[in-house]
């Protein structure tokens, strides 16, 4: 039984396959652009902030709603080569790139 007041059990990050993370879930397609009952992915938090620090909503719609496209992208694979030989524990800080900060 799950006892809510304890964290979940430690699990695997589906975009980078670390073991032992926590995860969170995330919408492959953005709900603002109709994700809300699509296919969703179960991330690390590094991972999943890292995602939405680098593309706009608009563009995970248009052609990044799968692990697949997100481990193809150019923008993203520097990130996941690096983050699968962090341990675990490893929460690194995460900043919007300069092409988001820049769309304000």
């Amino acid at each position: 039984m799950f006892d809510s007041h304890r964290p979940p059990p430690p699990s695997v990050c589906a975009l980078c396959g670390r073991t032992g993370v926590a995860t969170t879930v995330h919408h492959l397609t953005p709900k603002e652009k109709g994700g809300t009952f699509l296919p969703t992915a179960d991330l690390c938090a590094a991972c999943h902030k890292t995602i939405h620090a680098t593309f706009t909503n608009a563009e995970l719609a248009a052609g990044l709603s799968t692990l697949e496209a997100l481990r193809a992208d150019e923008r993203l694979a520097p990130y996941l080569r690096w983050i699968r030989k962090q341990p675990p524990s490893a929460v690194p800080r995460v900043k919007k790139t300069r092409a988001m900060r820049s769309r304000r």
